[in-house]
């Protein structure tokens, strides 16, 4: 009988408020997946790279991306993510506030697996994150590192 491996997510989130909501949303929707959170984008690449005191941190499963972060800002992260061996094949979620078209497009051609805005609603925004949930790990099939 094989184990249930549990998703590994990484939130890049500096907003305090979108960390607690986006925690509520996993708990809520019963997301038994661990749940990592770095806060800003030098520390996510740290995490990614596992250096500077991360050298045991776990490999993501899924990375959900804020794109406005203080040090270096989410589409830097995301570049970093997309063009490391290791990483590139993590599903990386945008779930950000911007909507502009410019940012859509240029972490489409950064590999972004897909841009979500974040609503402004908590109510709405439980449900994208737990629709997220359904969609990345009930629906998709991860690559498993062997």
């Amino acid at each position: 009988m094989s184990k249930i491996k549990l998703a590994e997510i990484l939130l890049i989130e500096d907003n305090e408020g979108d960390i607690i909501l986006t925690t509520e949303a996993f708990e809520e929707a019963k997301f038994r997946n661990i749940l990592n959170v770095v806060k800003d984008g030098d520390t996510a690449i740290d995490y990614l790279m596992k250096r500077n005191g991360y050298e045991n941190s776990i490999t993501p499963d899924i990375i959900l991306l804020d794109l406005n972060l203080p040090g270096t800002d989410g589409k830097e992260v995301l570049e970093t993510i997309k063009n490391s061996d290791g990483l590139k094949r993590i599903p990386t979620v945008i779930l950000t506030s911007s909507s502009a078209d410019k940012d859509i497009i240029d972490t489409y051609n950064l590999y972004a697996n897909c841009y979500i805005t974040k609503p402004i609603d908590s109510e709405k925004f439980l449900d994208v994150i737990k629709q997220i949930k359904n969609f990345w790990v009930d629906i998709v099939c991860l690559p498993n590192d062997a």
